[in-house]
This record gives structure tokens, C-alpha cells and sequence, in this order.
């Protein structure tokens, strides 16, 4: 049996997510308590009582998911073997790459904080959105968006599973392209609920930013190999890392291709930590023999802890 251990981003935050793990586990709590300190306010009671609103906020979002993730690991490391590889959707990332040792917890914590809040001032004073078209392949999604491009900007931001893409741009082109991918046949099409075209070229002023932050922070070769949202292949020198890292926010994330490259080399076991299962899901769309688990509660843990022995024996 080989594992990946794989992480979340942004859209899987939840009011409450994180705060049973680190009621039960110390080593998860203290990760919430060093994060709070770097940022300034109690991300804990954040994730405990905050309304949906307000965690839907870039700048709170970001970094509550990322510890959360992170706290999950910490909870349930101990009890795991090393996975062969890491990865993480988006911001989720972030956490695959702490998890490497690429980048010291407190540091990749103010970085993620920036990135959000440029992020958030990106999408200032333009009118954006996302979706994600579902039942289509992702040539004919392309195919749309070079239909609606004279209205402004649209593409591909996520290539999710051979039937899922989220797109993002300029309102009233995205608008147009769901309209289109409705009449191709889309099986679904949903506005996700962003404060930004993230992944698009209308990140760029945030790209210019992030880099300058990247240039601060010390950056080491993973010890475990990290797939990377861009090029769906594992990263491999510092240098890399942070052309990647600043490239991730204006192209579009390569899940699919990820999943593709994991299933090649081997893995059969998905373990994603953090909040919800939106990986997992995604992961069995992509290669349906998989075996997926997850961590984000104890009960979780405990099903997930049993789930994995008994592979082990197998």
C-alpha cells in the first residue's frame, strides 16, 4: 500500500471546523495558539464563532484552513506511516508543503495571511466570479471561454475530474459562459460563493506582491515529494518552490493531472486532513479504485485509524 496525504483549500471552511481536534488533541491546539500569535487574534474562536459569512472571508478563510489541516495532521501523524507523497488543492498546498518541511509552520502562517488579504485586494473594485461547470469535458469548457473572451476575462481555473471545471473571471463574461455550458449539455453549473477570480491573470498584482513575501522566507527541498498545483508534478528545489508558489495564484490548479500523476507512481490510498471531503470526492471522480480516507474530527480519526489498519493487514 502506498499513501499520499492530501490537503484542502479554500471553500472547504465550515463554523466549528478544527475546534473538537484541538479540544481533544494538545499538539493540534498548540498549532491554533502559535498561528494566533503570528496573526494577531484568536484563530480558534474564529473557527468556533465566527457566522459563514465571516469565515467565508478570503483573509480569515485561508488561514483557518490551513491550520485546521495542519492540526489534523499533528493529531493524527503519530499514528500513520510516512505517505510517499503530499499535495494540496490551492491554498491546501500550503499545508502539503509545511507538511515537507519545505517552510517553518510560523512563517508559511504570515505568508498565507498575506496571500489572502492580496488576494482580497485584487478583487477590489472589479465585478468577479466563479463557477464550476459540471458534465462537461474540459475542452469544451475551454472552448467557452474563448467564446465570451470580447467580454472580458474567463478560463479554466480548476481542472477538477474528466467532467468538472471551475472557471473565473470578469462577471459578466463567466455569466455568458455558464449560460453557454448550459445549452452544450452541462449537467450543472454552480456559482461558488468567492470573493475573487482566483487563478485567473486578474490575480496578478497579488502574484507581484506574494513574491516579495517569498523572497523573505527561508525555503528548503522537501523531504517528501509535494506535487505541485501548476505543473502536477513534484516539486523539487527552493528556487522552484517559489517560482510556483507565485505562478499558483494566476494559472490555473492541475488536480486532475495530479491525481493522474499519484495513481501512476503507485499510490492506492488517499488520506485527506482537514475540514470536510471535498478531496476525497474529488479523488475518487479522478481514479475510482482509490482508497480514500479522512481526518477532521476524532470520530474521523478513529473510523480512518480503523479503516487503515485494516488495509495494512490486508
Amino acid at each position: 500500500m502506498n499513501t499520499a496525504f492530501v490537503f484542502p483549500g479554500q471553500g472547504a471552511q465550515y463554523v466549528g471546523m478544527g475546534v473538537e481536534i484541538a479540544d481533544c488533541y494538545p499538539e493540534a491546539k498548540v498549532l491554533y495558539n502559535r498561528a494566533s500569535n503570528v496573526l494577531g487574534f484568536d484563530l480558534l474562536q474564529i473557527c468556533r464563532d465566527s457566522s459563514p459569512e465571516l469565515l467565508q472571508q478570503t483573509e480569515n478563510a485561508q488561514p483557518a484552513i490551513f491550520v485546521t489541516n495542519l492540526a489534523c495532521l499533528a493529531a493524527a501523524q503519530a499514528q500513520f506511516p510516512e505517505p510517499k507523497f503530499l499535495a494540496g488543492l490551492s491554498l491546501g498546498e500550503y499545508s502539503a508543503l509545511v507538511a515537507a518541511g519545505v517552510m517553518e509552520f510560523e512563517d508559511t502562517v504570515f505568508l498565507v495571511q498575506q496571500r489572502a488579504i492580496f488576494m482580497q485586494e485584487a478583487s477590489i473594485n472589479r465585478d468577479t466570479k466563479m463557477a464550476a461547470i459540471i458534465g462537461l469535458n474540459a475542452d469544451i469548457v475551454e472552448a467557452i471561454c474563448q467564446q465570451v473572451k470580447s467580454i472580458g476575462v474567463c478560463q479554466p481555473t480548476n481542472y477538477n475530474t474528466p467532467n468538472q471545471t471551475v472557471i473565473g473571471g470578469d462577471a459578466r463574461a463567466v455569466e455568458q459562459a455558464m449560460t453557454l455550458a448550459e445549452q452544450a449539455g452541462a449537467t450543472k453549473v454552480v456559482q461558488l460563493a468567492v470573493s475573487g477570480a482566483f487563478h485567473t491573470p486578474l490575480m496578478q498584482s497579488a502574484a507581484k506582491r506574494l513574491a516579495g513575501i517569498l523572497a523573505t522566507i527561508n525555503i528548503c527541498t522537501p523531504r517528501i515529494p509535494v506535487i505541485s498545483n501548476v505543473t502536477a508534478q513534484p516539486i523539487t528545489t527552493a528556487e522552484h518552490i517559489r517560482f510556483l508558489l507565485i505562478h499558483q495564484i494566476t494559472l490555473p490548479v492541475r488536480w486532475m493531472t495530479s491525481i493522474q500523476h499519484l495513481a501512476n507512481h503507485g499510490v492506492d490510498t488517499f488520506i485527506e486532513f482537514g475540514p470536510g471531503k471535498t478531496i476525497s470526492g474529488l479523488v475518487k471522480r479522478n481514479f475510482n479504485q482509490a482508497k480514500t480516507l479522512n481526518v477532521e474530527n476524532s470520530t474521523s480519526m478513529n473510523e480512518t485509524l480503523e479503516a487503515f489498519q485494516g488495509l495494512v493487514a490486508i
